[in-house]
């Protein structure tokens, strides 16, 4: 994710503490994902392979991540073998959503 599209103004996250953040987002699609969707351009729908401590992971590094850039709602849910990770943002920031969706998918295919 470049700068410009990844990291938008309104982001409060310390500059120097960014590339661990999106390291930590590109270990969960590298280990977890399993498939990704939009239902429209302001929603991304990651759907991760559970596992011991898999949601509680998510649920943490969503909830890091809202706190530093609250145009972001996460939600996570559980399905069968599956955690469900849902993100929506407004429309000014649908950008930074794609940005993340590229990046998700690239992370899987490593």
């Amino acid at each position: 994710m470049t700068e410009p599209a990844w990291v938008p103004p309104s982001c409060t996250l310390p500059t120097e503490e960014r590339p661990l953040r999106v390291a930590e987002w590109d270990a969960l699609f590298a280990e977890r994902l399993t498939a990704l969707s939009r239902p429209n351009s302001l929603r991304l729908r990651l759907d991760l392979a559970d596992g011991p401590g898999v949601a509680e992971r998510v649920r943490e590094l969503a909830s890091r991540e809202g706190a530093c850039c609250s145009f972001f709602t996460f939600t996570v849910t559980r399905g069968s073998d599956l955690v469900h990770l849902d993100i929506s943002v407004d429309r000014a920031h649908a950008a930074v959503l794609e940005a993340l969706s590229v990046r998700a998918g690239a992370g899987a295919r490593r």
